[in-house]
């Protein structure tokens, strides 16, 4: 396994690639996605939050796709300062907002997506990370709530009361003039818009060498804000990979996310997909609770056993990366950057601790609580 760090668009810079050196890291995610532009309710210093309605911002520009010089540039700058780019996370919902509205212009969105996969490949970036998600990531609360009063968010109770508005997809405003309420549609239409666009982008994938990682919805509701999610269940992973069995068809394993699910076992799920080679990279992040009332909390706490599911993932031999997608912020002057370093050291402790107990790593499955 190799250690990671997820950089937003305004962290591509000397010394947050420097933090990531200095904390331990090997590679990084990067989002190239300005979460955080016109953000009333989005400050830059934590993860993307927005409110419990509020969108986290104003998507990029429609005409302008990621070109392969800057994705290439990018990564080269990120070779220079001793570190490897494992990916790009998500894509910015101006240039494909329609594949996931069935709208008018989804012709011109999808070639969109292919256009965007293909210069990857030429960039020689591997990996892809998205979500097929018409309301993204929404409804959470942010408050003092985590151990030594740090700031965190979580959910207190469903999403449904306000609906989609016209003109925002993923929780970010793609026209700022729509009027009127997204109508809401059935489950099954969403799986037939996924399946069509996987139909259409992974043989694109496959030939640019570029794998497409699926991020399960978070908060993982049935619906939100009176729209469907795709993969609110563990078990439904296996239905993404069984509609295009493909090694480019993959899974962001977010950890977090599984654990905040009301069936299943995160453990079972992350063992059952790493078997299969499924896993492209992994978000680590620990939980207290289930959605509709849950709270992220620093990873050495919560429900979920980290070394545990460090260690499934080295016995099933998964050689990506884990990252922290998001943590508590810490009370200092630099809060985003002390959660992060705290999260990293723990994490590398535990890989240390796995490293030095390969043969014993049967009994450490074992041994930890069911």
């Amino acid at each position: 396994m190799k250690l990671g760090l997820g950089l937003y668009r305004h962290m591509l810079k000397t010394e947050y690639y420097d933090f990531a050196r200095q904390a331990g890291c090997t590679h990084v995610i990067i989002h190239l996605v300005d979460y955080f532009h016109k953000g009333a309710a989005n400050p830059r210093s934590n993860q993307p939050t927005g409110d419990k309605y509020a969108p986290w911002g104003v998507a990029g520009d429609p005409g302008s796709l990621w070109t392969v010089e800057e994705m290439r540039a990018a990564r080269l700058t990120i070779e220079s300062a001793g570190l490897t780019l494992a990916g790009i996370e998500n894509l910015d919902p101006a240039h494909w907002y329609d594949v996931l509205l069935d709208g008018p212009r989804r012709a011109e969105h999808i070639e969109n997506v292919k256009t965007i996969v293909r210069r990857m490949g030429e960039a020689e970036i591997p990996i892809l990370g998205y979500n097929f998600s018409i309301a993204g990531v929404c409804g959470r609360v942010t408050g003092p709530f985590g151990r030594g009063h740090a700031i965190t968010i979580g959910m207190d109770g469903s999403a449904d009361e306000v609906p989609v508005p016209k003109g925002t997809v993923w929780n970010m405003v793609y026209e700022e003039s729509a009027d009127g309420i997204l109508p809401s549609i059935p489950h099954d239409e969403l799986w037939r818009r996924f399946a069509q666009f996987l139909e259409e982008i992974i043989p694109v994938a496959e030939q640019a060498g570029v794998r497409l990682a699926l991020h399960p919805d978070d908060p993982p509701m049935p619906t939100m804000r009176r729209q469907p999610r795709l993969v609110y269940q563990p078990s439904m992973f296996q239905r993404v990979l069984d509609l295009m069995p493909s090694r480019n068809n993959a899974l962001e394993m977010c950890v977090g996310t599984l654990a905040e699910m009301t069936e299943g076992d995160v453990y079972d799920a992350v063992d059952r997909y790493s078997r299969q080679g499924k896993i492209a990279y992994v978000h680590l992040r620990n939980v207290q609770g289930k959605v509709p009332n849950y709270r992220e909390t620093f990873i050495d706490e919560g429900d979920v056993d980290m070394v545990r599911i460090l260690a499934i993932l080295k016995r099933n031999g998964f050689q990506g990366v884990v990252i922290p997608d998001h943590t508590p912020q810490m009370s200092c002057s630099v809060p985003w950057h002390a959660g992060m370093a705290h999260t990293l050291g723990y994490i590398t402790g535990a890989l240390g601790g796995l490293g030095e107990l390969h043969a014993n790593a049967e009994k450490l499955l074992i041994a930890a609580p069911q």
